[in-house]
């Protein structure tokens, strides 16, 4: 390769890298500026409590007030698969109604628990997904729009300035996934950041699993 070449060629690389380098910084201080980071550290800390307090709640009730296995094993036994799949389903599209802990314990109790646990979490992608195309349908609709727009207006505003970690985020915390996707799908946020990202969904449902089944038997 000729000398002339090989030192564009080193300067094209050196340059990328530069640039690459200050949007890496730019991207950096706009987080700083805005909040981010100390919104992501107060989720973190309010992430870690909950959990703490789920399982250290379901021991405590496991032992002094009623049978936890003995609830869940109930459970199975009377309401279907498919009834609590589309209950479960049905939460996670609107706004997260029931806390998803709840049928991460009941996966344990049955016969194929990580099978059923893979379905939950698969369901709850969806659900947020679907939640999106709902936000932005509910833009169609004048009083539902401006219900929406006043009751999560800071979530909106956080959503149009963080984007796609604020998908991240409610994907893997104990937020309400589905709040995130229906704001994200209510600001017009390109669906395939929201599909890409919430895939960590999965990752969530496993460290909760994780945790969860290691107190039911």
């Amino acid at each position: 390769m000729p000398l002339n070449c090989l030192t564009a060629t080193i300067m094209t690389k050196k340059s990328k890298k530069k640039n690459k380098d200050a949007h890496v910084k730019r991207l950096h201080n706009y987080y700083q500026r805005t909040g981010f980071y100390m919104f992501i550290w107060e989720s973190l800390k309010k992430a870690f409590l909950p959990l703490v307090i789920v399982i250290v709640a379901l021991i405590l009730f496991n032992k002094y007030v009623y049978n936890i296995n003995d609830g869940l094993q109930k459970m199975t036994e009377t309401f279907s698969r498919t009834s609590l799949f589309i209950t479960f389903f049905t939460s996670e599209t609107i706004l997260g109604l029931i806390p998803p802990e709840i049928f991460i314990a009941w996966t344990k109790k049955t016969s194929e628990p990580y099978l059923n646990l893979s379905i939950l979490a698969t369901l709850s992608y969806l659900g947020g997904i679907l939640a999106y195309y709902i936000g932005q349908a509910s833009l169609r609709i004048a009083a539902v729009k401006e219900y929406l727009e006043v009751k999560m207006a800071k979530h909106l505003k956080n959503t149009k300035k963080w984007g796609s970690f604020l998908i991240l985020v409610g994907a893997l915390l104990p937020l309400p996934f589905a709040i995130s996707c229906l704001t994200a799908g209510m600001i017009k946020y390109p669906a395939r950041n929201v599909i890409i990202f919430g895939l960590f969904r999965f990752l969530r449902f496993a460290i909760y699993a994780l945790a969860i089944f290691s107190v039911v038997d």
